[in-house]
């Protein structure tokens, strides 16, 4: 009795991987896990196990290595055996994170391109109001996208476009108002637009400054069903690309908000000080590069970054 009651911390302790009594295992073995092919369930497994060499006083370490198999007996004992072997649970479908992009940017190499950026967010409901920011480094002279949701009911459901360099063009379910700046100095350039159905408010900020407000689509909801590109323009949901109007640069530090941000909170975007929580968050972004995009750390630092 003496070697069963050393074991039996062991049994118990496998009593959370081996697959639940009356819940038969497959004997399927998960090698993507790293997981042994499970005999049976619990009962099964345990009477296996207190067969007639446990019973009666004698070493139960054989008996349990053939209960386990080569493969378990061999993880049993590295240490590797992991909880959730044997439950056969389906694998998690939840998005994987990209790695993390502080002080990182997105260089679109040419120009014009073909190349673009997805995004995924996980939007639960249309959105009513939101706010998108965004840093830029280019010498197009040329009109380009920077940021592009679309869907299956309308393209341009929410863009952002520079058709020349001291125009930005900000687009919320087809319709867009124009905010005149000053020409780029070849510089960095932050900016954010925010929109709320209720009033039709539409602000642009540009390098931490507020333009005056303009109204655009009261009323109107975002659809939550999106593909969210950066680079392209999209004239069909996640398609329809004008190569003229692409995006050839630097980007990065991309954000997207279900609200409208406060002042103090432009301006913390700007500075990159601490933001809330987000739909798409810069450092924490999941994303796929399509085409000729590469991610590299910034040359140079850009105001507050």
């Amino acid at each position: 009795m003496g070697h069963l009651q050393l074991w039996l911390p062991v049994l118990a302790g496998l009593t959370g991987i081996v697959a639940q009594e009356g819940r038969g295992d497959t004997g399927m073995g998960d090698r993507s896990s790293g997981c042994p092919s499970w005999p049976g369930s619990l009962g099964s497994w345990l009477r296996k196990v207190g067969g007639t060499g446990a019973s009666m006083g004698q070493d139960p370490r054989g008996d349990v290595a053939a209960a386990l198999g080569q493969q378990g007996w061999r993880m049993l004992k590295q240490g590797t055996i992991r909880e959730g072997c044997g439950t056969h649970q389906p694998p998690s479908r939840s998005p994987v994170l990209s790695p993390d992009l502080y002080r990182k940017v997105f260089v679109f190499r040419k120009d014009p391109s073909d190349a673009f950026v997805v995004l995924q967010a996980q939007l639960e409901q249309p959105l009513r109001s939101f706010t998108v920011c965004l840093r830029s480094y280019t010498d197009l002279s040329r009109p380009h996208s920077l940021f592009s949701y679309a869907t299956k009911a309308q393209d341009n459901e929410i863009l952002l476009f520079k058709p020349k360099p001291e125009e930005y063009r900000f687009y919320v379910g087809g319709k867009f108002v124009t905010f005149r700046v000053p020409e780029g100095r070849r510089d960095w350039e932050h900016v954010c637009a925010s929109w709320e159905s209720s009033t039709g408010i539409a602000e642009f900020w540009l390098n931490g400054k507020p333009w005056p407000r303009k109204g655009l689509q009261r009323g109107y909801t975002v659809g939550a069903t999106a593909a969210i590109l950066l680079g392209q323009e999209q004239d069909s949901f996640g398609g329809g690309f004008d190569l003229y109007n692409s995006f050839s640069g630097e980007l990065t530090d991309v954000y997207l908000w279900d609200t409208g941000l406060s002042p103090d909170k432009m301006r913390a975007a700007f500075l990159s000080l601490r933001l809330p929580p987000a739909l798409l968050a810069w450092n924490s972004l999941s994303y796929e590069v399509k085409g000729d995009v590469v991610v590299k750390p910034r040359l140079r630092e850009v105001l507050g970054a």
